[in-house]
């Protein structure tokens, strides 16, 4: 039976519109691959001068207190001025984080990136994308080239190591394994996302309208025909997680704008080493990490170094508030009494996240993530980064209204 996940369980994170610990800034629309499931277009209008980033970095400073920049697009690392748009990002205090399918990334410019100011890396590699070299590879022999990224991060040093795959029908099989993967790299991966795949389906059920104006759906990019499988729940591939590493538990969630029982990010973390994780740490945790971090420094925390990563026993002291932490510890102790040797082995923190983005409900309401950490700037205002096609082609958002209800 399915393990019930109660939001009364999980410490649901305090992001808010203004109060966020991530901001999403697309310096460029353009891309050098592919990815099935793209929320963006790989518009004409190519990269963003270098004052227009500046000015949109500006309105996240006026509008929104945050941690981290997720510097995305497009892919951030062909844009001609990315060395300046990090280092601009940096000396205006937020943490540079390049989101990237890492095609782009050389040594060299990783050695420029990390000079600029970035703090970590986000490679989004999964087997929908047409990755020059490794097309029509499994998701586990994806795992070489994952390897490689986070070795090249990992001998520069200092910089956060995450990556994320998007999740689909015939790719869920495969999520226990990539966190077993990460587990035998915990070392040098700090952070693994898993994204469920949505699109729009256009199935007749709706009309679209932007604004009063009735709309063919299919002009943007996010739609299907229904013919894949698009209602994958954050709840689907925690239960899959769980069911082969049954200590497994998330800590901390955000809840839908308009459904407050749906989990669209579900954030967990857990301590030990490449070979025993000990434990999970729980919402106390995820509460003293975020109200601690927000008093200290004025917003809440996204992003940390690899050096705290490595602070897993340390961590473990804060099993005196948290439950979860203290079964972690009772583990951890049990083990040294078998092998005292044990008492002088690193234990690191590893982030498991699971992202489900928008769905559209019975009704016809888009069921958005509550306190979206993804918001980017249009036009000089903050929008929600996964359906920015909608104002840039139509002014306004799009609303869907079910047939049925028009007929009364």
């Amino acid at each position: 039976m399915p393990h019930h996940l109660d939001p009364k369980n999980y410490y649901r994170l305090p992001w808010s519109l203004t109060d966020n610990a991530i901001s999403w800034l697309e310096p460029t629309w353009k891309c050098n691959i592919y990815c099935e499931g793209c929320y963006r277009i790989n518009d004409p209008r190519g990269h963003k001068p270098l004052a227009q980033v500046k000015e949109e970095l500006a309105v996240f400073k006026k509008h929104r207190l945050t941690d981290g920049i997720s510097i995305a697009g497009g892919d951030p690392l062909i844009h001609p001025d990315i060395v300046k748009i990090v280092r601009t990002v940096s000396e205006s205090g937020l943490k540079p984080i390049l989101n990237t399918n890492g095609v782009a990334l050389t040594p060299e410019l990783l050695r420029e990136l990390k000079a600029a100011g970035a703090k970590g890396f986000t490679f989004h590699v999964d087997s929908k994308q047409s990755r020059p070299h490794w097309k029509n590879k499994s998701e586990l022999e994806l795992c070489e080239l994952r390897e490689q990224f986070a070795e090249m991060l990992y001998e520069v040093g200092g910089l956060s190591c995450a990556f994320n795959s998007t999740v689909y029908e015939d790719t869920l099989k495969f999520v226990p394994d990539l966190v077993a993967w990460a587990q035998r790299n915990i070392k040098k991966v700090h952070v693994i996302v898993f994204i469920a795949y949505r699109a729009a389906v256009v199935d007749g059920r709706f009309d679209y309208y932007a604004g009063d104006t009735k709309i063919d759906l299919q002009e943007i990019p996010y739609t299907t025909d229904g013919s894949k499988k698009v209602d994958i729940l954050s709840t689907d591939i925690y239960h899959l997680i769980k069911a082969r590493f049954p200590d497994f538990d998330s800590a901390a969630y955000l809840n839908g704008s308009n459904k407050p029982d749906s989990f669209k990010w579900l954030l967990g973390g857990r301590i030990g080493t490449k070979d025993k994780i000990y434990g999970y740490v729980g919402p106390k945790f995820m509460e003293l990490s975020q109200v601690f971090h927000h008093l200290r420094h004025g917003h809440y925390l996204a992003y940390t170094e690899p050096k705290i990563h490595r602070r897993g026993k340390s961590m473990l002291l804060l099993a005196a508030i948290d439950p979860k932490l203290r079964a972690a510890l009772r583990r951890f102790l049990a083990a040294v009494v078998v092998n005292p040797l044990r008492l002088f082995k690193r234990l690191r923190y590893q982030s498991i996240m699971i992202i489900q983005p928008p769905d559209i409900l019975d009704d016809g309401t888009q069921n958005m993530c509550d306190g979206c950490p993804d918001m980017t700037v249009l036009d000089g205002k903050l929008v929600w980064s996964c359906r920015a096609e909608e104002p840039m082609r139509y002014g306004c958002w799009v609303q869907t209204i079910p047939k049925q209800v028009q007929a009364h």
